[in-house]
């Protein structure tokens, strides 16, 4: 089972900030979580709309210049990064899956993870590109057809895992509140991992593990590794 850092190591650090993916590499985690917004022609790193609950602004991001956020204290200090410096932070150390929130310009992105691999070490199967908006995945396989995307859900739909395999998915990345063991075999069926968020109780560990849920999103992924070290190795 592999260990994504939700939004980097976010139970020990702000959240979406440099501090959390540094502290995410330290513990060694499988792969990173982000959340990316377009602002003017920059892609930034922060999960609301809004700017209040993660930062110490007010109002919504869109009010904002880049000049002017960049002014913002996204906790200890922090400021918001943009997706090129989480990307220089990482260096190909370890999965990126970006989920794409407020996005315009899906050739931004697609621009960034090419430059990525070639200046910074990525290799291309280390990206994944996850989002809500199915209309904007499938935007992005239809330009880029080999890259990774993942259809997030936060829903059981009567077809369980059919509308990720139909946008030509890698992995179906879904909320563990409707998540169950039928839904895990359908999405294995269709060939497609399941990844599910937000992992960090024990005895949700246990129970994914157990359904062979191929990874986790969690905010402290330290001690969600050693948890499933445990539980792999049957201490």
């Amino acid at each position: 089972m592999l260990i994504f850092a939700h939004r980097g190591a976010s139970a020990d650090a702000p959240e979406n900030t440099l501090a959390a993916i540094k502290l995410a590499l330290a513990q060694n985690v499988d792969g990173i979580e982000i959340d990316v917004h377009q602002l003017d022609q920059e892609l930034v790193v922060i999960h609301d709309r809004w700017v209040h609950r993660t930062t110490n602004g007010k109002g919504q991001l869109s009010q904002y210049s880049m000049l002017q956020l960049r002014t913002l204290d996204a906790g200890l200090g922090e400021k918001v990064p943009t997706l090129w410096e989480v990307m220089q932070l990482i260096a190909g150390q370890c999965t990126l899956n970006i989920e794409v929130k407020g996005l315009k310009d899906v050739a931004l992105v697609l621009a960034l993870i090419n430059k990525a691999q070639t200046e910074l070490g990525f290799k291309h199967e280390q990206f994944i590109v996850s989002s809500f908006d199915h209309h904007l995945l499938a935007q992005i396989k239809q330009l880029q057809p080999d890259l990774k995307i993942g259809a997030l859900t936060a829903s059981k739909p009567i077809d369980y895992a059919l509308f990720a395999s139909t946008l030509g998915a890698y992995s179906v990345n879904t909320d563990i509140t409707f998540l169950d063991q039928a839904f895990v075999n359908d999405a294995h069926q269709r060939g497609l991992k399941v990844f599910v968020y937000t992992v960090d109780e024990p005895e949700d560990l246990a129970m994914l593990y157990h359904w062979g849920v191929d990874g986790i999103f969690c905010n402290g992924p330290a001690l969600a590794k050693a948890f499933v070290s445990s539980i792999s190795s049957g201490r």
